[in-house]
């Protein structure tokens, strides 16, 4: 009975030892160790061994099963990093390739169709100007001539920053600050 154990425990860990990968590793311990298995075989016939000789048999039985096992462990270990390292290599990042070219942008079409009408513009001897966002009342206003009564100058169509101080609500009073300059004649879109 030992030497059948001993042929059995060699025959498994060489079966062990020629696993390529961790499938094959599961059904030779399946043949080995499973249900059917050839040490299972072994066990369901210790009722045939004499009663002086079953805890001999048994620990034998017992220290081979142990020594598959453990083989068995090692050998899974070793496959599944195997399994991994091989995994990660093939999904290297190369970090030297260069990266994805990132996509630029295009202008809005109102600001193409404003640098366009601007260039008209020039082309036809006006100044661009630019004014200040933030205004006062008397530029947005009074300087053209609208009265203090006017319905724009209502708090729910003109944002008051305080009292004299406002976001200007049109272009008119850029106007205004060119014509206070004095400078004739005056072409300007602002």
């Amino acid at each position: 009975m030992k030497e059948k154990l001993q042929a059995i425990k060699e025959k498994a860990l060489e079966r062990i030892n020629s696993a390529e990968n961790l499938e094959v590793l599961n059904q030779i311990k399946v043949e080995i160790l499973g249900k059917k298995g050839e040490l299972t075989e072994i066990l369901k016939g210790m009722k045939d061994v004499p009663a002086e000789q079953r805890p001999s048999v048994g620990q034998w039985v017992n220290d081979t099963r142990k020594a598959i096992e453990d083989y068995m462990d090692e050998v899974k270990a070793d496959l599944s990093k195997k399994a991994m390292n091989a995994k990660l290599a093939a999904e290297t990042i190369d970090v030297t390739l260069p990266a994805k070219t990132q996509k630029i942008g295009h202008r809005h079409p109102n600001t193409i169709a404003l640098e366009e009408v601007e260039r008209i513009f020039v082309g036809m001897g006006y100044e661009v100007v630019e004014g200040p966002e933030v205004e006062y009342d008397y530029y947005n206003f009074e300087a053209l001539n609208i009265p203090a009564n006017h319905p724009a100058k209502d708090e729910q169509d003109t944002f008051y920053i305080n009292n004299n101080v406002l976001l200007r609500t049109q272009t008119s009073s850029v106007q205004a600050r060119i014509m206070e300059k004095g400078k004739l004649p005056i072409r300007v879109i602002a």
